[in-house]
């Protein structure tokens, strides 16, 4: 990742990551199955769960990899 610079703007291609899991969570017939289970889970549920951490993790990127560092 590049480190930025004070006063220069981050690029507002990071935040394309955020749909991503928007996109997996809008397209409903893609995961609306029971098989694969998972320990007893059938998979539309499980699969709405997965997305959480992946959400909570892009979402950590695009936060550092966006932030400004106006320090000093």
């Amino acid at each position: 990742m590049e480190v930025n610079t004070p006063g220069r703007r981050p690029s507002p291609l990071w935040y394309l990551l955020l749909i991503a899991p928007f996109v997996a969570m809008f397209w409903v017939s893609s995961y609306n199955s029971i098989e694969p289970a998972w320990g007893g889970v059938p998979f539309f549920y499980w699969y709405q769960l997965l997305w959480i951490p992946i959400g909570a993790g892009l979402t950590l990127i695009v936060y550092f990899a966006t932030q400004r560092q106006d320090r000093g």
